[in-house]
């Protein structure tokens, strides 16, 4: 005989189902939630700012937090904007550069090949001129088919176009107001939790809060200095596209391990377009080595700090969750949510040695 549910059982029983739909619901709305979850990245990391300026006094008058709000983000998207405005003259100088080697790199390459392929019964030329021929020969023979996939590609990729237009749009409208109403908003959820728990949950949040400024003013300096040593080193090495691929490359790092390589696939492209020989791919071969090496054993455990660290693997499987989730948005906040869960996971763990089920 099943024995009956006392008041407070079922409330909890209740609470916990109406919490675990709104974890549905919001796993469900994944893709929506991108701006917003984008905003609260920013502002989380931009309100110690906003607080240092709001508590500032210019003559008897305080500064009014809108106020403050206004100056951080001007500061901020100009930073990004000036960013963007050192990048793109230089990839716009260096791109026709590359692509003026194209085709001494097929030639190379169809000297390479051809003889190879010619063995083996095959007869193709990898030069400019024979992958022209062969692109059209193919539009020739399965032209219905390209339209038919062009077409479609233009439509998902519109859709997917609007949508970052959308999610640009609305991520300073959301960081605005989520900054504006910072302080307000973190009181209303401490009110929400359960009284029994709240020394609990505020003692963990305090720990997670102390985590998570560690690990962005650390990310920030990483990512800082390893873009000076990528296009110092690149660019010591002779590269053309030294600035940009070493800026790209360390503003990249805060992506495990993705980052990395995007950035050593395109330093490794610019070495076979731009040399003759070998040198090109030895030299980002060590640039990068050595790069993997600084961040791993120095500037990472230095500035970053070992209580972010996290298996390689556990890493792999947030990157692959969070961004199944939630997108681009999601792996940039796999990390962090990590360390959150990590967080998390020790109290949960410290609570099940003490507790009597484990001891019995």
């Amino acid at each position: 005989m099943p024995f009956p549910l006392s008041v407070e059982q079922k409330q909890t029983a209740f609470w916990v189902a109406v919490w675990l739909a709104f974890l549905l619901l919001l796993i469900t709305l994944g893709p929506v939630l991108t701006p917003f979850l984008a905003a609260a990245i920013i502002a989380y990391a931009l309100n110690p700012g906003v607080d240092r300026i709001d508590h500032l006094r210019v003559g008897k008058l305080d500064v009014p937090r809108p106020l403050a709000v206004v100056i951080v983000m001007v500061l901020f998207f100009s930073a990004i904007a000036a960013l963007v405005l050192i990048v793109v003259p230089v990839l716009q100088t260096e791109v026709p550069l590359l692509q003026a080697q194209i085709p001494a790199f097929l030639a190379k390459l169809n000297d390479l090949l051809a003889p190879k392929l010619q063995e083996m019964g095959i007869k193709v030329r990898l030069d400019s001129a024979g992958i022209k021929l062969m692109a059209a020969k193919q539009l020739a023979t399965s032209g219905d088919e390209i339209w038919s996939a062009v077409l479609a590609s233009a439509r998902v990729g519109g859709t997917a176009v609007l949508g970052w237009i959308a999610t640009l749009v609305l991520i300073p409208v959301v960081l605005f107001y989520l900054l504006l109403d910072w302080h307000p908003m973190l009181a209303r959820i401490a009110d929400a939790v359960p009284r029994r728990f709240i020394i609990r949950t505020m003692s963990m949040a305090e720990e997670v809060d102390t985590l998570l400024a560690q690990y962005l003013r650390g990310q920030l300096l990483v990512m800082l200095v390893l873009a000076v040593y990528y296009s110092t080193g690149l660019m010591i090495a002779g590269f053309d596209v030294a600035l940009p691929v070493g800026i790209i490359t360390g503003l990249l790092v805060f992506i495990p391990y993705l980052g990395f390589g995007l950035g050593l696939i395109l330093a490794l492209i610019a070495a076979v377009l731009q040399f003759t020989d070998w040198s090109g791919v030895l030299w980002v071969a060590g640039i990068y080595g050595l790069g993997q090496v600084l961040e791993g054993f120095f500037l990472t455990p230095r500035l970053v700090g070992e209580r972010i660290g996290l298996n390689p693997l556990a890493v792999i499987f947030a990157l692959l969750a969070f961004g199944q989730l939630f997108g681009f948005v999601g792996v940039l906040l796999a990390l962090p949510a990590s360390a959150i869960l990590m967080v998390a996971f020790k109290h949960l763990r410290r609570h099940y040695l003490s507790s009597s089920f484990y001891n019995a």
